[in-house]
């Protein structure tokens, strides 16, 4: 069985054809693109020169993947994309991008948490199949990304490198965060485009 824990290795021949190490076969982008979405992260390496490709690549399956008519990023976003790369806020963007991910994915998670207590019908049989299929479909709207927990787990509070179950806020205050990092997100965007 592959050791999911360390990268997929995929190796780019002088020929540009990608190469699985893992299966010996040689695979595309959609196969590197499925791979993603299983939740594997891949690191793309130059046969010859050794120089990691991987962001090239998964630039150029989102390029496919949007030319395809498969719009997931806006023109708006897209537009403040190309203008990052000729600013100064070039440093702050990546930070940016990676949070704003970050609380989709929880936001996602709390989400699917919370359909699932407030489901009266949660302990009927058959039900824990369904949540199943629930989180595939999370995680395939998702693209595969991190960070969608176990439906069945609570939210984790760190306390001195040790990890202890805590109560779930209640709804208002779940509401309230939201507004709160909704709110420093768009502050971030505003210092961006002045």
């Amino acid at each position: 069985m592959a050791e999911t824990d360390k990268p997929l290795l995929i190796k780019r021949y002088a020929s540009r054809r990608l190469y699985n190490t893992e299966t010996s076969d040689y695979v595309t982008l959609e196969d590197i693109a499925e791979f993603i979405r299983d939740g594997r992260e891949v690191q793309i390496i130059d046969l010859k020169s050794g120089d990691d490709l991987t962001r090239q690549y998964l630039l150029q399956i989102v390029a496919e993947h949007e030319s395809k008519g498969e719009s997931v990023l806006p023109i708006s976003v897209l537009t403040d994309l190309v203008r990052s790369y000729t600013t100064q806020a070039t440093s702050v963007v990546p930070e940016f991008l990676a949070a704003s991910f970050e609380m989709l994915r929880e936001g996602q998670s709390a989400m699917m948490e919370n359909m699932t207590k407030a489901n009266p019908l949660a302990n009927m049989p058959g039900m824990e199949a369904m949540r199943a299929q629930q989180e595939a479909f999370m995680k395939a709207m998702t693209g595969g990304m991190g960070g969608l927990s176990s439906m069945n787990t609570g939210p984790v509070a760190k306390d001195e490198g040790t990890s202890k179950p805590t109560a779930a806020p209640d709804k208002g205050e779940d509401l309230d965060e939201i507004r709160k990092q909704l709110s420093e997100l768009q502050d971030k965007l505003s210092k961006l485009n002045k």
